[in-house]
């Protein structure tokens, strides 16, 4: 692994091994044990859209690993001004040892990975956010003790998070239900890429066929970023599609809930489930902080 711009760049050999470690650097920090392994080594973060837990996940992870960190807004880099991807690439190639990019278009990933000398790292775009899977796929295994033989269902927007955990589910043997209204589907070249990999995959438009039997249920926000301008479309068109206390009836009674937050109480989960003892949306978001410790750590030499 070069880089990662999708789940579907690690096998199920390489998640397992980061999420062993990612483990492993949870309970060091816990107990005050510190690896410096990155020191004097840089992260460039480049942000097109605004950013809370992969921005502060990634600049305390490279703190505590003993690098250092610069978070740049892409329009206030001469990128903003017409200097080419490539020319940006190549420059920051020469001062940092990795590059963590939030984007509106993912072939801009593509193109910075093209011609960066150094890891390129998917802080989401708008087809994937693999970063929050690995995430979520140690959430899970902390949760449920395994993954292989799971049953995952994701409720809501066929978004860019749901694509992620399409192809995650398929490299590690989780079932995933996916229950969206018609329009709001995952992306189907991401589907068929995960029935290549011999993912088990339901497409739905019942939340409530789709819940049945889940150790997982996952939602994210109906309105994403870039989307604002179709909220009042969006939010009565997923009005059925909310993980709520009537919804966890259908699903196994020790059901998982998980949220990538934020999260919109009212929206797409209500408050008491978002709060309640099946919520893993804390842990979750935590162990963002310990993925990606693992995953700067295999990635820059």
């Amino acid at each position: 692994m070069k880089h990662l711009l999708s789940i579907n760049d690690l096998t199920h050999e390489e998640i397992n091994s980061l999420l062993d470690k990612a483990d492993d650097l949870k309970e060091k920090r816990k107990r005050g044990k510190i690896t410096r392994e990155l020191e004097h080594k840089t992260l460039t973060m480049l942000f097109e859209k605004s950013s809370t837990r992969t921005r502060i996940s990634f600049e305390v992870a490279m703190r505590e690993l003993g690098g250092g960190s610069i978070y740049l807004n892409l329009a206030d880099t001469q990128l903003g001004r017409g200097e080419s991807i490539a020319d940006t690439a190549k420059v920051i190639s020469r001062y940092a040892h990795a590059v963590a990019a939030r984007v509106n278009d993912h072939h801009t990933l593509v193109e910075l990975a093209e011609h960066s000398t150094i890891p390129v790292i998917n802080a989401l775009s708008d087809i994937e956010h693999p970063c929050q899977l690995l995430s979520d796929l140690m959430t899970i295994r902390e949760y449920k003790g395994h993954l292989k033989g799971l049953t995952l269902s994701w409720i809501g927007d066929g978004n860019n998070v749901c694509n992620s955990a399409i192809l995650a589910c398929s490299l590690e043997g989780i079932h995933i239900n996916i229950a969206t209204p018609r329009g709001y589907e995952p992306d189907q070249n991401i589907v068929m890429q995960a029935r290549e990999l011999g993912g088990s995959i339901t497409l739905t438009d019942n939340p409530e066929d789709a819940a049945a039997g889940a150790d997982v249920l996952y939602t994210d926000v109906w309105v994403s970023m870039g989307d604002e301008a179709e909220t009042m479309k969006r939010l009565n068109d997923l009005k059925k599609y909310q993980i709520n206390n009537k919804l966890l009836q259908h699903a196994k009674n020790n059901v998982t809930v998980l949220h990538c937050l934020p999260a919109h109480r009212g929206e797409e989960i209500t408050g008491d489930v978002a709060d309640g003892r099946h919520s893993a949306i804390l842990d979750q978001a935590e162990n963002r902080l310990h993925t990606q410790k693992a995953l700067l750590l295999s990635l820059i030499r």
